[in-house]
């Protein structure tokens, strides 16, 4: 494990790994930078320097880095703007040097950075997040992917910027946006609503997805056109099988069936390929807008439910059962009355297999996931991933989040990493049989007996502020994944590599079948 020093600062997101010089590339938020690990023993990492985004990139306004890819020895660093609806840059490093190499533009809030797998292009996820909605100063930017033609570079088109104003009411494709993509941001366009969060690449196509709108886009990486925009649908927790906890209220584990829908609404995703067929594996974590302006969230307790389609609604509605749960507004009232017929929650507290040539589900981790650190955590079940003692804290909203995900191959079988935010830990599946995936193991490093934070400072009010973590309280909050093959580790053995942003901890794993 490596200790950033920062705590609930972002101060290990996301990592990648160089098998030419066996180091792993970190972004740190907390200081806006990139830490780089030696890694030659993993058991020991080495910060061999911090690579400074603002002071590279400069005289440029940037805000600071989001993610990191590495292939061949070239490092690709996601750089924001400041302010972050500005369009921002992919900044290229050597990993030997650790020198700038170069710099390509990219567009409004680079939220993710991937290499092809053979190194020739780099794609970027731009977000494209507004910074409010309805005010005078309001910008909201147009989401997109960028691709970088390493072959071109430097020549006329070697970055494309792909859009998605072809879908816009009106626009030549708007007819082939299904009807239940969410597009529901107060007079945002259909390219301005879509924020693209992750990429996955398989061969010439690369899978985006659309996590607020619950979508996921095909894009066919050489033309750099959209193929497609695909409807997730939603995940309907009444039947059996997709049980959740619903309250944080209730002071006790009651994983069960209720009336609502849960919008898959997946953060990362990454492909793989069983007996000559291609798969998505998606982590289906949620997310809500919250914007001055515009924010959806609400508990269901505070919504007027249909008497027809919620007789029992008064009872639904107290705290101990769903009135504490977090849904949707922008969704659900589907007759315009005013009161609510349906109830959407954030996310899936699941992940999800899906064919890739026809966008269908394979197969649903359904109640899986709160099952399994019930029967494991029991007593810190649906903890949040910033203080200890707090059963049940998340039960309310999204569970246990999963949000990192990485698959990789040991010994001729391929696994799911799946990274669970809030109470911790990384889930491993045997994928194998994409339809039947099985569960191997769950590894929480995570000490709950202890406080999370370290130690406490006065803000400028007065409050009491956590400005470093508890070493002794482990891995808090994992963010990014990182699987690293046997042949390519400094081990020989395969590796996963977790950058925690509460903690700010990056911890690296052996994998021992």
């Amino acid at each position: 494990r490596y200790e950033s020093g920062f705590f609930d600062a972002g101060g290990a997101e996301v990592p990648t790994y160089d098998p030419l010089t066996r180091r792993a590339f970190v972004v740190n938020a907390g200081d806006r930078s990139i830490d780089v690990l030696d890694i030659r023993n993993p058991r020991a990492p080495r910060r061999v320097k911090s690579l400074d985004i603002a002071a590279d990139l400069a005289p440029r306004a940037v805000g600071g880095a989001n993610s990191v890819d590495v292939r061949f020895g070239l490092l690709a660093v996601a750089v924001e703007a400041d302010p972050k609806q500005d369009d921002g840059w992919v900044a290229f490093y050597s990993t030997l040097t650790l020198r700038l190499v170069g710099v390509a533009p990219a567009g409004a809030l680079p939220d993710m950075v991937t290499f092809s797998e053979d190194g020739r292009y780099v794609l970027t996820a731009n977000e494209g997040e507004p910074n409010s909605y309805g005010q005078v100063d309001s910008r909201d930017p147009e989401g997109s992917v960028t691709i970088i033609d390493l072959l071109r570079l430097g020549r006329p088109g070697f970055v494309r910027h792909v859009g998605f104003s072809d879908f816009n009411v009106g626009g030549p494709r708007a007819h082939e946006l299904p009807a239940e993509v969410r597009i529901y941001g107060p007079g945002a366009t259909v390219a301005q609503d879509f924020e693209p969060e992750y990429i996955a690449v398989d061969g010439r196509k690369a899978y985006v997805t659309l996590q607020e709108n619950n979508a996921l886009a095909v894009i066919d990486i050489r033309s750099a056109r959209v193929e497609q925009i695909l409807a997730l649908g939603f995940k309907d927790h009444s039947l059996p099988g997709n049980e959740l906890d619903a309250s944080d209220r209730d002071g006790t584990i009651n994983i069960t069936n209720w009336p609502v829908f849960g919008m898959y609404q997946p953060d990362s995703i990454a492909t793989f390929t069983v007996r000559g067929r291609t798969y998505l594996v998606t982590a289906n974590e949620g997310d809500a807008r919250d914007y001055e302006g515009f924010a959806e969230e609400s508990r269901v307790r505070a919504l007027t439910l249909d008497p027809t389609a919620f007789p029992d609604r008064d009872s639904l509605r107290d705290n101990a059962r769903l009135g504490r749960l977090t849904v949707t507004r922008a969704l659900g009232d589907d007759d315009g009355d005013g009161d609510f017929d349906r109830l959407f929650a954030l996310g899936g507290r699941s992940f999800t297999i899906w064919d890739a040539a026809t966008g269908a589900i394979v197969f649903d981790s359904g109640a899986e996931l709160e099952q399994i650190t019930a029967n494991l955590l029991p007593l810190n079940f649906n903890s949040t991933n910033d203080e200890n003692g707090t059963f049940d804290n998340r039960s309310d909203n999204k569970g246990p989040e999963p949000e990192g995900v990485a698959v990789g191959w040991v010994e001729g079988k391929p696994y799911l990493f799946l990274g669970l935010e809030r109470i911790g830990g990384v889930m491993v599946y045997d994928l194998s049989d994409p339809a039947a995936p099985v569960f191997v193991d769950y590894v929480n490093n995570r000490n709950f007996d202890v406080d999370a934070c370290g130690r406490f400072e006065q803000d400028e009010e007065g409050e009491a502020v956590c400005v470093a973590p508890n070493p002794e309280a482990g891995d808090l909050g994992p963010e990014g994944l990182k699987f690293v093959p046997a042949w390519a580790s400094p081990t020989r053995k395969p590796l996963l590599i977790v950058g925690n942003e509460i903690s700010g901890t990056t911890t690296i794993s052996e994998f021992t079948a």
